[in-house]
């Protein structure tokens, strides 16, 4: 099993900045990508950024410019600041991490959630 921690998140006024953490720990044999998702009620849970083992990042569209994604590989990390924030970027953010497990004498890829954080911006 492989658990998921977030850190960071709260109230923010429009244009602040917010970095938010996520620390995984448990079975973990190398993660290969992590990322920040996030869900309004009564919407979809969207993809907000990726990163892959290599470095190599992703960004939704409304997201270009504003947040970056960075990860500590050594530390199984990933983090997410966000700068220039609006009101329409209030969610619950939702850490994700796509880890290879020792199960016995196989190694097996899952998919890993965290609890989920809450950012809000409003003045």
């Amino acid at each position: 099993q492989v658990q998921l921690v977030e850190s960071g998140g709260g109230l923010v006024q429009p244009g602040g900045s917010l970095g938010l953490s996520c620390a995984a720990s448990g079975n973990i044999v190398s993660i290969n990508t992590m990322g920040w998702y996030r869900q309004d009620p009564g919407k979809q849970r969207e993809l907000v950024a990726t990163i892959i083992s290599d470095g190599s990042t992703n960004y939704a569209d409304a997201v270009k410019g504003r947040f970056t994604i960075s990860r500590d590989n050594a530390k199984n990390t990933v983090l997410l600041q966000m700068n220039s924030l609006k009101p329409e970027d209030t969610a619950v953010y939702y850490c994700n991490a796509v880890v290879t497990e020792r199960i016995l004498w196989r190694l097996v890829e899952n998919v890993y959630w965290g609890q989920g954080t809450q950012v809000t911006v409003s003045s």
